[in-house]
């Protein structure tokens, strides 16, 4: 069976959300904490611990993920939910796009598929009603935009930089430079190339042109 994570009381989901919110970041998210702290005791508690880990709040050490600490920010809260759904559920992404989008019917349709378990199964069941509970927290268009100026940034920055390395390029004005070639006359007498300079200095190297 696919490793989708679950827990086997779904409503902890809400409980343990809730007191990431209010709690203080802690330096590990240990079975302790997640028992006294977020008031999730015995095997629920263990779970839970495993469960935080799997959808991406957790690293492997134990300490809180970027993902946990942007959730704890009202503003980026249902974003963290969201990008935590597709990652954690990638596979049901993988043959639906729109799996959050799913009625309950059709999502546990796509989870027989990927697990191979029975549709009224225990495991089919409860990771339909976990990922229902994450997703009462979730915010995916606030993702979805989130993951679009991400995209867009990297091109802003480089026509930025651009306009900055070559500053003229805003500019509509037209610099000329020019190469006048003499072919003077074979004599030495200085009257005639003061005549062939004098000339050039009224004619072509005229005050409005320097």
């Amino acid at each position: 069976m696919a490793g989708l994570p679950y827990v086997t009381s779904p409503g902890n989901i809400d409980r343990a959300l809730n007191g990431i919110k209010l709690a203080a970041v802690p330096e590990r998210v240990s079975q302790d904490f997640v028992k006294t702290i977020l008031k999730i005791p015995g095997g629920s508690g263990d779970q839970m611990t495993s469960f935080l880990k799997k959808i991406g709040f957790v690293n492997p050490d134990g300490s809180p993920t970027e993902l946990y600490k942007k959730f704890r920010n009202p503003s980026e809260s249902g974003a963290a939910i969201a990008s935590a759904i597709k990652s954690a559920y990638a596979p049901l992404y993988i043959r639906n796009e729109f799996m959050h989008e799913l009625s309950d019917d059709k999502l546990v349709g796509i989870l027989v598929e990927e697990t191979g378990q029975p549709h009224d199964s225990n495991p089919v069941k409860m990771i339909a009603a976990s990922i229902k509970h994450l997703k009462s927290f979730a915010n995916f268009r606030a993702e979805e935009k989130r993951e679009q100026l991400i995209d867009v940034r990297p091109e802003e920055s480089r026509k930025s930089s651009s306009t900055e390395s070559n500053p003229g390029s805003q500019s509509i004005g037209l610099n000329l430079g020019y190469t006048i070639n003499l072919n003077l006359p074979a004599t030495s007498d200085p009257e005639v190339f003061d005549a062939i300079f004098k000339s050039i200095r009224i004619h072509l190297l005229r005050a409005d042109d320097a």
